[in-house]
């Protein structure tokens, strides 16, 4: 047993010198890799928001569902959960703002916010304007949200089902 654990560990450090492998451009002739990139199931290299952003946990789920919505704009819905009756509802639109993307809120003028995804995890800002305490029932927040990326494909973010404020399920980012 310890001699399958020593050479499992030697295989592994074996590994950690070893270059990572070079990124290969699309092949525009592959109809199989076309279409899992229209799907979400590879990722695009391009710098595009679009697709669904989710997060289930023990109180709730945390969702973003984000499309196109023009030339270099996306809108967004977003959903938090903070337990029985306390979430946060918002929708907005997007725009590439340097390294990351501004998230503009409707309904809360003034209210904006720089995120970034990292590793495929959108990350919003822990301080959020004060205008958008209004996104937000009683001392609930946006600020710190994480969500982490679950798929690429706006047919994905369009069919995402979030509660609305009566409770029925809708898709927000669906017309």
């Amino acid at each position: 047993m310890r001699r399958a654990s020593a050479a499992l560990l030697i295989l592994l450090l074996a590994g950690c010198g070893r270059p990572a492998p070079e990124a290969k451009a699309v092949d525009e002739d592959n109809p199989l890799e076309l279409a899992a990139r229209e799907r979400g199931i590879v990722r695009s290299e391009s710098a595009d928001l679009t697709g669904v952003f989710e997060r289930r946990h023990d109180i709730g789920r945390d969702a973003m569902c984000v499309v196109p919505d023009g030339a270099g704009r996306w809108r967004f819905a977003l959903t938090a959960s903070y337990g029985p009756g306390l979430s946060c509802e918002a929708r907005g639109s997007a725009v590439r703002d340097g390294q990351g993307w501004r998230l503009d809120f409707a309904g809360a003028e003034g209210c904006s916010a720089v995120v970034h995804e990292d590793e495929d995890e959108l990350r919003l800002p822990g301080r959020l304007p004060p205008q958008c305490e209004r996104l937000c029932p009683n001392r609930a927040s946006l600020s710190g949200l994480r969500l982490p990326r679950a798929s690429w494909a706006a047919a994905d973010a369009r069919r995402l089902q979030m509660k609305d404020k009566d409770g029925n399920m809708a898709m927000p980012c669906g017309s």
